[in-house]
């Protein structure tokens, strides 16, 4: 008889469920967090598994990764789901979630999630270290102003690469906060300079990549935002239809309906979020600082002025998902659309 396979993950230990087509228990137990544990435990049943589901978790690409390798069918199942379906148990322990996944395996009621390749891992590894160089340089940068506000120091607006300057030329009026500053400054400098080594190897990379060279043919698209667009959606073809990467990134309205009632909220920032904050500073980039005319820019600034710039960037965004799907799809670059002639714009 066929045997499904629930885990539950945490950091040290795994907690295991083995049942038959019918729900006997064949065996529940615990194991290390290593692919080598895990498959010890499994072994045994090897050639009656017909599935095996484990919890979306920070550990779970990794796991199924490795399992998969190994023969055993995985499936990686969609945590908001597995969330309603274990929740309906009176003790939340590890051993009843485990047992609660075997049981969604055996029924069919799951929902999978795409487990990304290892190459998209990767580079959406480099792409958050990048971000956490940015977080962290501009949270000094704010430290800094802030301390020096309080002796009535204003640094005012300035440009990141006059910053350090700047900085010294307020010292020298207040030479007793050197103590307190130059430890910051350095720290800051010092991000900044990685930050540009990591710049100039993504950029090297992303024109290498015959996608991002395409993607970046969109006025507004860089070489992070495609890298990152690339990273993300690792293999399009996963998406039937280009508008549901839009859903998928959460940058479509929030729907709550229930009889008379029809309400359409804010966006439901419930995918990617640092896809969806990339795409949006590429809306930014594509209506206020590019010049290159288009279609998609005078639908959004039209737009703009009937609901304000920050929706406009949103839909923006929104549109630039899909047409980046697209452009992947079709293996496309962008199309500006035809130009108004001296009559229509009359």
């Amino acid at each position: 008889m066929d045997l499904f396979v629930g885990l539950d993950v945490s950091l040290n230990s795994v907690s295991v469920c083995i049942l038959q087509a019918d729900g006997t228990l064949v065996w529940q137990g615990k194991a290390l967090s290593e692919p080598p544990a895990l498959i010890r435990a499994m072994e045994p049943y090897r050639d009656r598994i017909k599935l095996a589901g484990l919890e979306a978790c920070p550990l779970s690409e990794w796991l199924y990764g490795e399992l998969s390798a190994n023969g055993f069918p995985m499936v990686c199942i969609e945590v908001r789901h597995a969330h309603r379906f274990l929740s309906t148990r009176l003790n939340k322990t590890d051993r009843n979630d485990a047992r609660g996944i075997a049981e969604m395996m055996r029924v069919g009621h799951y929902k999978p999630v795409h487990v990304k390749s290892k190459a998209s891992l990767l580079l959406r590894t480099t792409l958050i270290a990048r971000k956490k160089f940015v977080d962290h340089m501009l949270a000094i940068e704010q430290t800094i102003r802030g301390v020096l506000k309080v002796h009535g120091l204003k640094v005012g607006s300035v440009h990141r690469c006059a910053f350090p300057a700047r900085i010294d030329e307020l010292l020298a009026k207040n030479p007793e906060l050197r103590m307190a500053i130059e430890p910051l400054l350095e720290a800051r400098n010092l991000m900044r300079r990685q930050k540009l080594v990591l710049d100039k190897q993504l950029a090297k990379m992303a024109r290498r990549d015959a996608l991002c060279k395409r993607l970046m043919t969109i006025p507004g698209i860089g070489p992070m935002v495609s890298l990152a667009f690339k990273a993300t959606i690792d293999d399009p073809l996963r998406f039937s239809q280009s508008k549901t990467v839009a859903a998928h990134l959460g940058l479509t309205p929030r729907v709550y309906q229930s009889g008379e009632m029809d309400h359409s909220g804010h966006i439901s920032k419930c995918g990617d979020r640092l896809l969806r904050h990339a795409l949006y500073e590429a809306a930014n980039s594509h209506l206020r600082i590019s010049r290159k005319w288009s279609s998609l820019k005078v639908w959004g600034l039209k737009l703009a002025k009937r609901v304000g710039m920050k929706k406009a960037l949103v839909a923006v965004a929104r549109k630039l998902a899909i047409i980046m799907h697209r452009m992947w799809i079709d293996g496309t670059e962008f199309r500006f659309g035809a130009a108004p002639t001296e009559a229509q714009a009359a």
